[in-house]
């Protein structure tokens, strides 16, 4: 009972990231018909810009004191507007220009916005040939502790810690938040009607390049939002090159698909599915085939129900 109690908080905990994570690829895919593979390296972005911003606080990996909660309020808004903007570049810079091109264009260029931000992540800025302590750069660094490490309570030998409590809530508040945008907003219409049809919606009067930089925004601060809750969580933040990274955003991406790609309630029902399959996995087959299990649950999906859980298909009339 243990052990389950422990694997089914872990599970939903960093499902949770993932479904984060998830909702910028089904929002992007569901207005544009493509998988922006640049999303993992702005998840990356945002957990080492919530690095910056707490060592504009003054914090570090040294203090033995947590901040007020405000500061770790402050460093998520700030997380997210930094990729929100950063979201709008990408777009505005180097999807938009390609709108009307071969998808195979769009992946390239992707991809190669996807280098970019792996490798701007690692610049060393020096200065009369010493390394200026900026918080990004080719090394690992450890995120300040914005949470004092408390435990609420304790069940069955489980012991529910503070941190998990703020991951799990702020996920969920997060996620229901973007789904009342997306159903209850004349924004989220918008969204929806360009998904649906993208000049139909233009003849009705919507500003398509507005809406489609607007998911971008969104998105991209949902990933940093994911960032930063997941520097609270593991708090050695790899360089922004790492295979780690990449791996989280392939796993947010089987999400997406899982759960039904361009699909809002789908990309959160995938995420909570792979942190769970991932984890009693580990717990209760072998944790050497960690990600093989989110991988083999994507090929099953994709045989017996390639539309995903909730996801539908499309009708094609010849």
């Amino acid at each position: 009972m243990t052990q389950f109690i422990q694997t089914l908080m872990d599970g939903i905990a960093v499902g949770s990231l993932y479904a984060l994570i998830a909702l910028g690829y089904t929002l992007v895919y569901g207005i544009l018909q493509f998988i922006n593979f640049a999303h993992s390296d702005v998840f990356a972005l945002g957990a080492w810009s919530s690095l910056a911003v707490a060592m504009m606080f003054g914090l570090s990996a040294t203090s033995e004191v947590a901040p007020a909660w405000y500061v770790g309020v402050a460093v998520l808004i700030s997380a997210m507007i930094i990729c929100g903007v950063v979201g709008y570049l990408i777009e505005r810079f180097a999807y938009r220009p390609l709108r009307s091109a071969p998808r195979l264009n769009v992946l390239i260029t992707a991809i190669g916005v996807s280098l970019l931000l792996e490798n701007a992540g690692q610049l060393q800025f020096l200065h009369n040939g010493k390394a200026l302590p900026v918080p990004f750069g080719p090394y690992p660094k450890a995120m300040p502790q914005l949470l004092p490490d408390r435990v609420l309570a304790t069940f069955h030998d489980v012991q529910f810690r503070l941190v998990d409590l703020v991951v799990l809530s702020t996920a969920i508040v997060l996620m229901i938040a973007m789904q009342w945008l997306i159903y209850r907003t004349k924004i989220g219409m918008a969204m929806r009607a360009v998904s649906y049809n993208v000049r139909t919606a233009a003849l009705m009067g919507i500003n398509v390049d507005r809406i489609i930089s607007i998911t971008f925004v969104i998105g991209s601060a949902l990933a940093a939002a994911a960032g930063f809750l997941y520097s609270m969580k593991y708090t050695q933040l790899k360089q922004t090159a790492d295979s780690v990274w990449v791996l989280l955003g392939l796993k947010a991406f089987v999400a997406a698909v899982v759960g039904g790609i361009g699909n809002v309630r789908g990309a959160m029902l995938g995420g909570i599915v792979i942190g769970l399959i991932e984890f009693f996995g580990v717990a209760y087959l072998s944790s050497n085939y960690r990600d093989v299990y989110v991988f083999v649950l994507l090929i099953l999906v994709l045989l017996v129900r390639p539309q995903g859980i909730l996801g539908t298909g499309a009708v094609e009339k010849v």
